[in-house]
């Protein structure tokens, strides 16, 4: 996958600044942006699992399903940003769930702690406790080491308990990027944008996720904002900060 860069927490900040300072609401301050930051960006993450969902709805139904496809392939693109595999031993009879998982896409077995490929197999998820233990007792449907069964709760209970060591592949919570758009263990922030050498950690949406995230870190401010102002304030920075790197 290609380096991606996160839409720019600077760009985010300045815009809400000239767009409060616009219409006399007062002054976005480091402190508001820092809190709302994290929370606007989960909220237009989650946000693109039901856009997903509609979609795909709208392009089964065949309304415009030109669109719909075109829609789907983008919103499954930005995902894939946020796709991790990892390697799960049990313990204590479970597998744990990684720390930043914010959705489960599959979980699969593998025969070795290398995750040999040619052993894989894939497993079927349960969320519902009386439906695994139906499954559990059945003659016909209990689980084997061909064909898997996971209950889903706090942790991840695999069935038959012979299985040892399984991978999940998820979608991780979003945090932020550094300036050459590598992931960081923290969330995007601005710290003393006044200083000579301003700290910025940026989003880790992709950048086109801008307007959005002015947007949404606006309503949680008070800041009365207007489609046009965003989409021309947020063009004027980012255009202003392209120019600047490239001097």
């Amino acid at each position: 996958m290609a380096q991606a860069y996160g839409a720019s927490a600077e760009t985010v900040f300045r815009t809400l600044k000239d767009l409060a300072n616009k219409d006399q609401q007062g002054f976005v301050t480091e402190t508001e942006f820092n809190r709302f930051a994290q929370i606007a960006q989960l909220n237009i993450f989650n946000g693109l699992f039901d856009e997903l969902k509609d979609a795909k709805r709208l392009s089964r139904s065949g309304f415009n399903p030109m669109r719909d496809k075109s829609r789907i392939k983008r919103i499954e693109e930005d995902l894939a940003f946020f796709s991790k595999k990892l390697p799960v031993v049990k313990t204590s009879g479970a597998f744990l769930k990684p720390d930043d998982l914010s959705r489960i896409i599959s979980v699969s077995t593998a025969g070795s702690i290398l995750l040999d490929q040619s052993t894989k197999k894939p497993i079927e998820l349960c969320y519902d406790e009386e439906k695994i233990e139906r499954i559990l007792i059945s003659n016909l449907s209990a689980p084997t080491e061909d064909f898997p069964v996971a209950l889903v709760s706090d942790s991840i209970h695999v069935f038959p308990t012979s299985i040892n060591k399984v991978e999940i592949r998820y979608y991780k919570y979003p945090e932020g990027r550094n300036a050459e758009g590598a992931r960081v263990g923290q969330q995007p922030s601005v710290y003393d944008s006044d200083s000579v050498a301003p700290t910025y950690v940026d989003f880790e949406l992709p950048e086109h996720y801008t307007s959005d995230l002015v947007y949404e870190i606006g309503k949680m401010v008070g800041v009365n904002l207007r489609d046009n102002d965003i989409v021309n304030y947020t063009g004027q920075e980012m255009q202003a900060r392209k120019q600047a790197e490239t001097y």
